[in-house]
């Protein structure tokens, strides 16, 4: 059976409602990756030079805590397609809700627009995130064979607006001016949305109202709860007890008591068959080694954005390189060496690394991309050539390529059959956690401590992987299917 949105296939042999999505998040993250591109420098250069002047470690750890504020954003945005809007409404409204952060990010002046901005921002794009995959997948609900197809299309639009991004608003920031940056992520969200609102009518009626709503008492309650966060949220802000400094650690702290809650609620639920309890058990040094991963990879927009600004040499033939190309060089590496990845692992069939050994050799590598530093780090302050930064570029895009498509996968493979969608929902609480705590690690970051911090930061990562190989036999025989 054939669905009528897998008929009339104009795109790549897919129906029209795929580019309507694929623009969608094209643009969103676009807009995502291009703001974070030059968010950190934003932030800590002074007002002179157009920033905000805010101490660089206090501006490492609000960098964090803005990173997992986004993964935490996209289970309630789950909700919320779940239970009140369903995933079409929460697509636009979503995207309505990004492209006035940017709005908020390009007008507003000082603190006021950037804590409006990018609270708008984080919100928006969990909802986004959440959503729009979740269509592409009811696109092909009777059409399993070309699902693959379709997600490996949409991915590829997520790498080009993540290449697109910085690198346009990188290049407007170093020629215009901050605000004038944020201002091209409003327009590229705009136009998002406007892509998006013609091809509505393309997309499946399924995904137009919520398959779970409220009832009319759960939303009494759940308007009251959210009255009581926000009021809690106001007070502490009012009181000088929630600060810019304490944001992360206090979300590391909240994500931490999250994902205990829903291992013990697994572990314990009546639900779950002893095997399935085993599986769980394992996907626990699984979490840790994810979460470790990306503390160390969110350094990307945080401390190696700071060494990319300051401390390489960025002049080509005369004309510097802005700093927001960082991460889209980073992108660009992701698009090429996908595909090698991929040929690499069918290449080697039987014979290539398990799932979890993957997870070993990602961390080892992003390690080794700290240690690259090191002939650059010190009292000389030697300027790091921009070759030898392509390189520990190259490695720390390896290291993403060995994890990041392979994490989702492993989650619904050892999720139990009453838990599917709470699995993946913790894995995404890996990288909410993840990049809390790498938030936290880099506002400790300093000049003065640096090769103390970039060799801890490796051996953190290094003693992750032995832990993981250490624990990989036991995998292997308690969960084969995670190897």
């Amino acid at each position: 059976m054939t669905s009528k949105h897998s008929q009339q296939r104009s795109f790549f042999g897919h129906s029209r409602a795929l580019i309507t999505l694929s623009s969608m998040e094209l643009w969103e993250r676009f807009s995502f990756y291009g703001t974070q591109g030059i968010l950190l420098i934003y932030l800590y250069r002074s007002i002179t030079e157009g920033g905000l002047g805010i101490p660089q470690s206090t501006a490492l750890g609000l960098l964090g805590a803005y990173g997992s504020a986004v993964y935490l954003s996209t289970i309630l945005g789950a909700w919320f397609a779940d239970r009140v809007l369903g995933n079409e409404r929460t697509v636009f409204y979503s995207g309505v809700i990004v492209m006035l952060g940017h709005i908020s990010l390009a007008v507003l002046p000082s603190v006021a627009g950037l804590a409006a901005g990018l609270t708008l921002v984080a919100v928006g794009s969990g909802g986004v995130k959440s959503s729009c995959g979740a269509i592409v997948g009811a696109l092909y609900k009777h059409d399993h064979g070309r699902r693959d197809s379709a997600f490996s299309l949409f991915y590829l639009a997520v790498n080009v607006g993540g290449m697109a991004g910085p690198a346009i608003m990188g290049l407007l920031q170093q020629q215009a001016g901050f605000h004038y940056a944020f201002g091209a992520a409003a327009v590229g969200m705009a136009l998002g949305l406007i892509v998006y609102s013609r091809g509505r009518k393309r997309l499946p009626d399924s995904e137009r109202h919520a398959p779970s709503p409220l009832s009319s008492r759960e939303k009494r309650v759940f308007s009251l709860s959210a009255i009581v966060v926000i009021a809690v949220i106001a007070l502490l802000l009012a009181t000088g007890t929630l600060t810019a400094s304490r944001l992360g650690p206090l979300l590391f702290v909240v994500i931490a008591i999250v994902v205990l809650a829903y291992f013990v609620v697994m572990l314990t639920s009546k639900k779950v068959s002893t095997d399935e309890r085993k599986h769980v058990v394992v996907f626990i040094p699984i979490f840790l080694a994810s979460a470790v991963f990306w503390a160390l990879y969110v350094q990307s927009f945080g401390v190696f954005i700071a060494f990319f600004d300051q401390r390489v040499d960025r002049a080509l033939f005369g004309w510097e390189m802005p700093v927001g190309w960082y991460n889209s060089m980073e992108s660009l590496m992701a698009i090429v060496l996908a595909g090698s990845f991929a040929a690499l692992w069918a290449r080697l069939g039987d014979r290539q690394p398990s799932s979890a050994a993957k997870f070993v050799i990602a961390l080892l590598l992003i390690a080794a991309s700290f240690i690259a530093y090191y002939p650059y780090l010190g009292q000389n302050h030697q300027q790091m050539p921009l070759v030898a930064q392509l390189i520990q570029l190259f490695v720390f895009t390896c290291a993403e390529i060995c994890l990041a498509p392979i994490g989702m996968s492993l989650a619904i493979k050892l999720a139990p059959e009453a838990f599917k969608s709470q699995m993946l929902a913790i894995f995404y609480l890996s990288l909410a956690f993840g990049i809390a705590g790498g938030g936290v690690l880099g506002s400790h970051y300093s000049e003065q401590q640096e090769v103390v911090w970039f060799l801890g930061m490796a051996a953190f990562g290094a003693l992750a992987a032995i832990l993981l190989w250490c624990a990989v036999p036991w995998i292997r025989r308690v969960a084969p299917q995670a190897c």
